[in-house]
This record gives structure tokens, sequence and C-alpha cells, in this order.
């Protein structure tokens, strides 16, 4: 098993295609232009109903102006924001003319979905992948999430491929080309199983820009939000995916979920849901390795002291959510699942998860789970020598004692 070598991590050395790329995109400068944004967002969906009833412009430009207001983003990572957001609200219009067309749409149930909850890098997408193997499942690839409803006439080719899958394709092409150790941190190829807070944002409700950029502003604005009509607007992208492509079961999947458990049960009281646990420290290790080994070409300096500050306040605020309102969901329809049953040996807890929803696991199915087991061992692209003393000057137990109460509600094993 390959060990990655990441001695540059916090100074890094680019390689000559990472100079070349910078080269090229750092003379381009990129501009938010509200108004052309839209343009090219109706005309590619060939609809223009925006749908601005519940304060959505008002969202959409908070969402701009957090952006713009970091302003030690290349303008590589401007270009991809901006591109970013014209795709949400091109899916935004082509899910309000689909519906305008499809009424019947909002009719559609989305019955016993099961949850996938916990902090990122907790195991939650090793864990919705193996669910997925269940051929009963509907569940959501990343390149679907990525591009969910699909624009007028941009139906699949004369080879029977997704434009949207193509895009996304090539894409990852690209970031594998640019940034290859990302796939040992957290592979996105466009089959994986992704999570739904892209479907979130298509109402420009979700976390995940934190994860692109640096915005505490936009973590304010978000959390301030009443998240339950979010949440509904979730429910109807589900509604307009389970009517393109079938009606199963699905299989859902966020960290966000973790801070609005009352809006997801609200949306979906009948959920069966999956906790995931691990100890915060490595978490918080895990992710900033990962945020600024992407920031050697997202941003002009990688300031790892800012990385330990900002995700250890968040992974706190998120877990605080988490611990307080656990109880929102009962616990005959739920079970708790510590990282360290994930590395092999998820059968018996997968079983118990199953068990509580009411679901059988018939031979063949089960064979499927073990066949992903196997085949996607921790550490299978690559080992990522995680050290967070080393990169960041930060002592592991100088975190962890901030989480006492976190370790305290649930089987939390320290790993570092």
């Amino acid at each position: 098993m390959e060990t990655l070598n990441l001695d540059d991590l916090t100074d890094p050395v680019l390689t000559d295609t990472q100079r070349h790329i910078l080269e090229y995109t750092e003379s381009r400068e990129v501009t938010f232009d509200l108004d052309a944004m839209l343009a090219e967002a109706v005309a590619q969906a060939r609809a223009d109903d925006l749908t601005d009833d519940d304060g959505f412009s008002d969202r959409l430009a908070a969402h701009i102006a957090a952006i713009e207001s970091d302003t030690g983003l290349r303008q590589l990572s401007r270009s991809t924001l901006r591109a970013r957001v014209v795709r949400k609200l091109r899916n935004r219009l082509s899910l309000t003319d689909l519906i305008r067309r499809y009424p019947e749409i909002e009719a559609i149930p989305i019955e016993r979905p099961l949850i996938v909850v916990g902090m990122p890098r907790s195991g939650t997408t090793h864990l919705v992948n193996l669910i997925a193997r269940d051929p009963r499942r509907r569940a959501l690839p990343y390149w679907e999430s990525e591009d969910p409803i699909p624009a007028l006439g941009q139906g699949p080719d004369v080879f029977g491929v997704d434009p949207r899958y193509a895009r996304v394709k090539a894409e990852h092409e690209a970031l594998m080309a640019s940034t290859p150790y990302v796939a040992a941190m957290h592979d996105r190829f466009p089959e994986a199983i992704e999570e739904e807070v892209e479907l979130l944002d298509l109402d420009m409700a979700g976390y995940v820009l934190e994860w692109h950029a640096r915005v505490p502003g936009w973590r304010d604005f978000y959390l301030g939000l009443d998240h339950t009509r979010h949440y509904a607007y979730l429910k109807k992208v589900l509604q307009a995916l389970t009517f393109l492509r079938g009606p199963r079961t699905w299989v859902l999947k966020s960290p966000q979920h973790a801070e609005q458990l009352g809006p997801l049960m609200a949306t979906f009281p009948d959920a069966t849901v999956a906790f995931t646990h691990r100890d915060p420290v490595a978490v918080i290790q895990s992710a900033i390795t990962m945020m600024a080994y992407s920031d050697r070409l997202r941003r002009t300096s990688i300031d790892p002291d800012w990385l330990v500050d900002y995700w250890s306040d968040r992974i706190h605020r998120l877990l605080s959510a988490c611990v307080r309102d656990r109880e929102l969901v009962p616990a005959e329809r739920s079970v708790d699942i510590g990282f360290h049953h994930l590395n092999g040996n998820e059968m018996p807890v997968l079983g118990e998860y199953y068990q509580r929803a009411g679901i059988d696991v018939p031979p063949k199915v089960a064979k499927r789970f073990q066949a992903y087991i196997d085949g996607n061992r921790r550490g299978a692209k690559g080992r990522i020598p995680y050290d967070l003393k080393r990169h960041f000057g930060v002592e592991p137990q100088e975190l962890r004692s901030r989480f006492a109460f976190y370790f305290d509600r649930f089987d939390v094993h320290p790993e570092i």
C-alpha cells in the first residue's frame, strides 16, 4: 500500500501541470455579474421562472457576497464557484419548469428513507455507498447530485450518455490530473454515491460553500435560516428525481443533517437514521489536511492556523447541535455506529440498521454488501500520512479536550 508524500502540505511545491494551470487561469479575471449569470442559466434551461416567493433572491445575493468577501481565492476557484452558481440556477429553473408541466410530481411519496448522518470524514460516504449496493435502494450518484434536473433538449446522446454525466466526468478527470491525491482522501468519481447537500443548494440553503471558500459570513447566514422550508424543497427535488428515474426507497446522507435534525425529521418523519461517530480530532485532522492540499490551487496561501481554528469550531458547532437534538430521532428507528466498525466489520451494524428499518437482507443482497466491503478497504488508493502536530503545530489532546461532551454521549474511540 503506497504512502503518499505530503511533506509540502502547508508550503506547497507545485508540479509543472499545476503551474501551467495557474498561469492560464490567473490571467483571466472572473466576475460575479448576477444579471449575466442569470442570463446564462435561463439560456441553458430554456425557462425563466426562478420562483422567488420565499426569499431566494436574498439567499442568492448572500451566497455571492460571501464568495466575493473571500479575497484569497485564485481565479481558478472563482471560476469554479461561478460555474457552480450558474449550474444551481439552471437546475432550479429546470425543476420549476418540470413541475409546471408535471404537477403530479409533488404528490409522489418519499417513504421510509434510510438516512446516514455524521460528521464529515466520519465514514458517511463509505456507509451510504455500501447501503446503495442494495438494488432495492434509490441513491444519488455524484454526477446526478451535481446536475440533478435535465434541461429541455438535453437528453442522452446517440450512445446513450447523459450530457450531465459527461460534464461531471470531464471535471473529475481534470481534478485528478491537477490534484491527484484527492482520490486517496475523498474520491468523488461520477458514479460514487454522494450527498444531497448539493440538492439543498438549489435553494441556496446548504453549508457546502464552507468547503469551497473561507466564508464565515455565509456560515452565520446559513445557521440563521429556517431550514424546515429548505428541507421541504429538498423533498421536492427528490420527488422530481423519483419521477425521472424510478420509485425505489431512497438512501440519503449528509453531514449537514447532524445540525438540522429537527427539519430533517419534520420532512422525513418515517426515516430510519444511522449516525456515524468518530474521534472529532481525527475528523478535524482529516478535513483540514484535505483542505490544505486542495488549497494549493484554490488559494493564494494555505494559512494552516486558520484551518485549525475554523474547522475545530465548525465541528464543535455541528456536534453540539447533534448531541442536543439526537433524541428527536426515535431510538427504535436509529442506530449509532462507531467509525471503528467501518473498517471491514460492517455486516453486524448494517444488519442491526436494517432490522431497525424493518427491512430484510436476502442472501443476494448480503453478498453484494460483502463484495463492496472487501473491495473498498480503507487506504486502497494510497495512505495519507495525516499528522496534526507536524503539519499544523497542534497537539491532538488540546483539541480533544473541547469535545468531552461528545465522548460522554457516544461510543467514540480516540484515534490519535
